[in-house]
């Protein structure tokens, strides 16, 4: 299942100018600002509010006010069409779903901001693409790594990708040499324990290795300067819209 290029829209833009999406999993929603705060001072702009963080849409909401165009701010783990509309409500500019399921994609679409559904085998994939989703999470991608995705490019050449799980500094580079649009970041760069003790310097240190790691990957994929071209539009839109 194979569709011809289109030019991409502003949002998929703005999506691969970000690189890279952090899952935020905080134990508390105090936490999650902080994490959000110590991500930015280390250049991880993309912020994924997951809802296994307690109050999860308001800490949108207050990320939004705090930081603007300054952050790519959504919400991830969203499994209730409730969820979608809230999130969605609070100022989410993509929404991220573990899984596709027609019901929940449908409701995902009609709040009208990016969404990415989670697939991982061809036939998944082919799912997602049916139901109109703006971007196919490739989860978990450890269970391929960067070769798998590589291997998905071949019939779904077309089809932005972007793998989350397995992704980590020192592999950065394989996965956008592998076609990832941009990628989703967990563990490596949220460890738990960092995030249980409220360790943000930790946080920003990893941040800032993700940071340069991106950017060698953009120099060595040829992509830098696309990819600040797309920085400067997505500013240009807000201040327009401001």
């Amino acid at each position: 299942m194979t569709h011809p290029p289109a030019a991409e829209t502003d949002a998929l833009a703005r999506l691969r100018a970000t690189g890279v999406l952090a899952v935020v999993r905080a134990p508390h929603a105090e936490s999650a600002l902080d994490v959000a705060d110590a991500l930015l001072a280390g250049g991880v702009s993309g912020i994924e509010v997951t809802y296994s963080t307690p109050d999860a849409a308001a800490v949108i909401a207050e990320l939004v006010r705090r930081h603007g165009e300054a952050a790519y701010i959504g919400a991830g783990t969203v499994t209730t069409a409730t969820q979608a509309e809230e999130a969605a409500g609070a100022g989410a500019q993509f929404l991220v779903s573990p899984g596709t399921l027609a019901p929940l994609t449908a409701a995902m679409r009609a709040t009208g901001v990016t969404v990415m559904t989670g697939a991982l085998t061809p036939s998944e994939v082919m799912l997602a693409i049916s139901l109109g989703v703006d971007v196919v999470k490739v989860f978990p991608a450890s269970l391929g790594g960067p070769s798998y995705l590589g291997a998905l490019r071949g019939p779904f050449p077309h089809t932005p990708l972007m793998p989350t799980g397995g992704v980590n500094p020192d592999n950065l580079l394989a996965w956008f040499t592998a076609g990832a649009i941009a990628v989703g970041a967990g563990g490596d760069l949220l460890p738990a324990a960092a995030l249980a003790s409220g360790d943000m310097a930790e946080i920003t240190r990893r941040a800032r290795q993700f940071s340069a790691a991106l950017a060698a990957a953009r120099v060595a994929t040829g992509t830098a300067a696309a990819a600040a071209a797309a920085r400067a539009t997505g500013r240009a839109t807000g201040a327009g819209a401001a």
